[in-house]
């Protein structure tokens, strides 16, 4: 089929508006479903906010309705108040009406008791008055001539209550003072070993003898030189006797031949090698003596030179009593009279530990061993109120302190014990230390040691000061002191040791 052309072109005009009509359609019937839908969307916002509207609308009016709820009954809770302020306040009024009514009544009744006062007075003025006029004496002289008739006629029976009250007084406190330290001893008791001046000493065979004498006794004279001891060998096998009143002498022996036997050497350099080890192990064992002692005290801050010499009263003996026992048991019983008195328990317990400080260094100063004491505590800053503890237990110095009496009793309980001392062998000891000290005291000598229970003093001289000729003078000498200043049985031998030594190093 052919077409005009005319009729081509009509035909593509007519397509063409009949797209566009289709588009026309197609884009209204977009827009209108578009419109819908923000039609729909409103509505649902407009329902939403309806409904957001009312659900604040109905929490505002339940707030509104609390609120209201809270001020009624505050407003209630208000006017109960102000109801009870107002009726306590109608009974303050009362009561204020009624206390000023008392307050009227009692000055009405002060002002009447006044003028009954009065008078009372008047009248006993009067009466007075005409008491004095009628007995001729004035209320002065009445008063003392009544006082002096009562005296004159109560006097003894004053005093025999008084001294009634005093016996009565006195019975009770020395019953108290007899339960107080009876209660104390029973609660420390402690058994006492009495020191002796000798100690044996074991040997690991009888051969060792003659290694210990030496050849020509040179070996026991070097020892006994460097120890200050006497060495006893008699019969008995595999021992010897190790004599000195010096219990610190006598453990130096003792350490110093277990050293030299361990060693196996015996001679005079060896034995003064060995010697010195032997006193500085001796030393440091006295300084643990010192702190376990005072530790097993519960005293743990007393200097380190307090605490040595502590340690070293273990090697001093009194009245044949260990004077480091003595002291511990000495601190015990007077920290429990301190708690029972009332005092201060820990000065009375430092106190009764130091109080013979003094006998570990009196061998070699001069001065009472309380003074030493003193001078020594006093020099390592020991507290003030222990040293006036410790101080008066010989009554050197007056008591200063409750606790001064205390360590004096604990003193003369401890040293009162049965079997706790023994007068004999301390004046066997004094008489060997006085020996010594009066050796001692001539120059020249380095040393001088107290042996033979006291027959014998050896005396070594420095040899640059005294010659032979000189030794020979000094042991008369030191033989005529100690026969006019001590006194002693028997007679005492004196031997000057002078001793030259040459010493030279090859190099």
């Amino acid at each position: 089929m052919t077409w005009s052309p005319l009729t081509a072109t009509a035909l593509a005009l007519a397509a063409l508006v009949a797209g566009y009509a289709i588009r026309l359609w197609t884009a209204g019937r977009a827009a209108r479903a578009t419109a819908d839908a923000h039609a729909r969307e409103a509505d649902a916002a407009r329902a939403e906010a309806k409904e957001i509207t009312l659900s604040a609308k109905s929490e505002a009016t339940s707030i509104l309705a609390e609120v209201q709820r809270e001020e009624r009954e505050r407003k209630l809770e208000i006017r109960k108040l102000e109801e009870r302020i107002a009726k306590r306040e109608d009974d303050l009024r009362e009561e204020r009406k009624t206390l000023d009514a008392e307050s009227t009544r009692l000055k009405n009744e002060e002002t009447r008791v006044r003028t009954l006062e009065d008078d009372a007075h008047a009248a006993r003025e009067k009466a007075v008055k005409a008491l004095e006029g009628f007995a001729g004496l004035t209320r002065e002289e009445a008063a003392r001539k009544l006082f002096a008739e009562i005296e004159a006629s109560s006097r003894d029976d004053l005093a025999k209550a008084i001294v009634k009250l005093e016996r009565e007084r006195r019975d009770a406190l020395e019953a108290k003072a007899n339960e107080v330290l009876t209660s104390v001893i029973q609660r420390y008791a402690r058994d006492h070993v009495a020191e002796i001046t000798t100690t044996a000493f074991d040997l690991p065979g009888e051969e060792i003898k003659g290694k210990i004498i030496g050849k020509e006794g040179r070996n026991i004279r070097a020892f006994e030189r460097a120890t200050g001891v006497e060495v006893i060998i008699d019969e008995t096998p595999e021992s010897l006797i190790i004599s000195s009143f010096d219990p610190y002498r006598r453990e130096l022996a003792k350490m110093t031949l277990e050293k030299l036997l361990k060693d196996g050497r015996i001679q005079p350099a060896k034995i003064e090698e060995k010697t010195e080890e032997a006193r500085a192990e001796l030393d440091q064992r006295v300084e643990k003596i010192g702190e376990d002692a005072a530790a097993d005290l519960g005293i743990f801050d007393f200097p380190k030179e307090i605490i040595a010499l502590i340690g070293r009263l273990h090697f001093r003996t009194s009245y044949g009593q260990n004077v480091l026992q003595h002291s511990i048991e000495m601190t015990h019983l007077a920290g429990m009279l301190a708690a029972e008195l009332g005092a201060d328990v820990e000065i009375a317990k430092r106190a009764a530990l130091v109080h013979d400080i003094g006998k570990a260094i009196d061998h070699d100063v001069e001065g009472t061993h309380v003074e030493l004491g003193r001078k020594l505590l006093k020099k390592c800053g020991v507290d003030d109120r222990v040293v006036k503890g410790m101080e008066a237990h010989h009554e050197e110095y007056p008591y200063a302190t409750p606790e001064a009496y205390i360590v004096a009793a604990a003193d003369a309980i401890s040293a009162a014990r049965p079997g706790a001392r023994r007068d004999t062998l301390e004046k066997y000891v004094k008489r060997l230390e006085a020996i010594e000290k009066t050796v001692k005291e001539f120059e020249g000598v380095n040393q001088a040691y107290a042996i033979a229970a006291g027959r014998e003093v050896r005396v070594f001289v420095v040899p640059e000061k005294i010659d032979d000729f000189g030794a020979l003078e000094l042991a008369k000498k030191i033989a005529g002191k100690i026969q006019s200043d001590v006194d002693y049985p028997g007679e005492i031998k004196v031997t000057v040791i002078r001793e030259v030594r040459a010493v030279e190093y090859a190099r």
